[in-house]
């Protein structure tokens, strides 16, 4: 039986919008944390001649972000921060006669500076790095929307349409090749039908599904929740579920009863006579939930590094999370080779673990577990989580039970797959669209379902007319960028949502602002508007050519 693990990258657009917290440090501590421990992983096993064929995400925005020159600038000055924090802990542990302290700050310090090094031999280019492991056959990356929108909610097809289709040539442009597989984002999905998300959304009538608008821009599958294929309960990646208490691992790695088919197949969604085939791979809730609960998984084991208790100034973790409901004041001190420990026995268990669903799975016609992820969660969230990942697959190989696969190889070997029709929703709390549409965020669509119409009454002329060109550029950038999923996400969870309402909101001022340069009849002299854009790409620089995107997305 066919093993998928996909690892989902992505963060909005932070460069240029400050450092600390919510600025460049979050993409700067995502790849110190997880994108370089990756790389590194990702060699030492093809080094060992370990297959780890992992399917890949890196969303269009965050590519953008990684290969522009302010993030080495950026990369650079958190390390030397990092450094500097690190070489001063050491100080004052030692001089207050701390010394199981100013050894793990040491081990901090001397990390870092191998991050770095490792950062320098890529020549600062991470998406290279990955692009090779593709060009070898050892990993598959699969694209995204461009700035991973919540597609089931935007108002205009040419919106889903112009997310997807600059998403798909971001991606060639940067990893060399066209992704055959998308990440939708947030797993969110829409049926064909009619279109009503809210009393203030604009009238639509009925609408295709969203499987329609990847056939149209050449994705030829993605992942999607077991619930949405009523494959299984909900099991919701951004909230703990009703875990058993007590219950680790294998103990909860059982193939539960599924509600009218296995989540362990491919689906072919709402074919089509003559159509391009569409799949669907579903998540598996018993393989990822023992990976990523916080309160049953693995993340969760007393050895590891806590995440939540961060030593400052300088932003270093010196404890691990000790036990379940230990208070941030009683964690005790972290030990760097029992972390590394736990993570090589959690990386076997989970390999044997992976073999049971094999077993159970298989006679009832199982073919693939396929078990999705964000990536930051190996490294940042749980920072024994890379050294988890590179030993299952080192687990893997010894145990051979399973046969790790990516996506794409996986559905190229099937003869035939069933079909499914899909229900909507996503992998959000409840299992539905209420992380991105509730009360709390209502506003936000209110203000954007309008810029969304605006926007495409004026791009077809905007098009032909050259002088407007880098005015309409930038109205497409502010409109992607008020689309991302993040904005709502953040509000929602309440940990920094007026970051997000103040960031959300720029971007909708700014897309006004480029809409009414390119209204005919409000448009005087251009010297203005062309100005004004010119200032914005200073700030929001992604996508470098977007317009012919945007043309094959109006039909053009």
């Amino acid at each position: 039986m066919d093993f998928v693990f996909a690892l989902h990258s992505h963060l909005p657009w932070v460069l240029h919008h400050g450092r600390w917290p919510h600025g460049s440090d979050w993409l700067t501590e995502a790849a110190v944390d997880t994108y370089l421990p990756l790389v590194e992983a990702l060699e030492g096993l093809q080094h060992e001649g370990v297959a780890a064929p992992v399917t890949l995400g890196v969303t269009p925005i965050l590519a953008n972000q990684l290969a522009h020159p302010s993030f080495r600038t950026e990369l650079a000055a958190f390390l030397t921060q990092r450094l500097q924090a690190a070489g001063d802990d050491i100080a004052t542990f030692t001089a207050g006669g701390d010394d199981e302290l100013a050894r793990l700050a040491s081990f901090w310090k001397s990390r870092y500076a191998r991050l770095e090094r490792t950062f320098a031999r890529l020549d600062g280019d991470i998406i290279g790095a990955l692009r090779r492991f593709e060009d070898a056959g050892r990993i598959e990356i699969m694209g995204s929307a461009a700035t991973h929108g919540f597609l089931p909610l935007l108002a205009c097809d040419e919106s889903i349409r112009l997310q997807l289709l600059l998403g798909r040539s971001e991606h060639q442009r940067l990893f060399g090749r066209a992704p055959r597989g998308c990440w939708l984002p947030e797993c969110a999905y829409r049926a064909a039908g009619p279109w009503r998300p809210h009393p203030a959304a604009p009238e639509r009538g009925e609408r295709v599904g969203i499987e329609e608008h990847l056939r149209a821009a050449d994705f030829r599958w993605f992942f999607t929740d077991s619930h949405l294929a009523r494959a299984g309960q909900s099991l919701s990646l951004y909230g703990d579920p009703d875990f058993p208490a007590g219950r680790v691992g294998a103990d909860v790695m059982a193939v539960e009863a599924p509600g009218e088919r296995l989540p362990y197949r491919g689906y072919l969604v709402s074919p089509r006579a003559g159509a391009a085939p569409v799949h669907a791979l579903v998540r598996d809730p018993a393989s990822t939930r023992v990976v990523w609960s916080r309160s049953e998984g693995y993340p969760g084991d007393g050895g590891y590094l806590e995440f939540h208790k961060i030593r400052w100034p300088g932003g270093l973790k010196f404890w691990r999370v000790t036990g379940r409901g230990v208070d941030l004041g009683a964690k005790e001190p972290y030990d760097v080779n029992v972390g590394r420990a736990r993570a090589w026995r959690d990386g076997r268990h989970f390999a044997s673990a992976l073999a049971e669903v094999t077993r159970a799975a298989a006679p009832a016609g199982g073919r693939v577990i396929s078990a999705p992820f964000d990536t930051e969660l190996f490294g940042h969230w749980w920072y024994e989580g890379v050294d988890f990942l590179a030993d299952t697959y080192r687990a893997i190989e010894r145990q051979g039970k399973v046969r790790p696969v990516t996506a794409s190889s996986h559905l190229g070997a099937q003869a035939s797959s069933p079909a499914v029709n899909l229900a909507d929703g996503s992998w959000g709390a409840n299992g539905d669209y209420s992380m991105w549409l509730s009360p709390k965020t209502a506003w936000t669509w209110e203000a954007l379902w309008p810029l969304e119409e605006a926007f495409w009454r004026v791009a077809p002329g905007a098009l032909d007319d050259p002088a407007t060109h880098s005015i309409l550029a930038q109205a497409v950038r502010e409109l992607l960028l008020a689309q991302s999923s993040d904005w709502q996400f953040i509000i929602s969870t309440g940990a920094a949502a007026d970051y997000a309402e103040k960031r959300f909101s720029q971007h909708c001022n700014a897309l006004a602002e480029m809409i009414e340069g390119l209204e005919l009849e409000r448009r005087g002299d251009l010297a203005t508007p062309l100005r004004r854009a010119a200032e914005l790409r200073q700030v929001d620089d992604p996508f470098p050519d977007p317009l012919p995107a945007l043309a094959e997305a109006l039909g053009r």
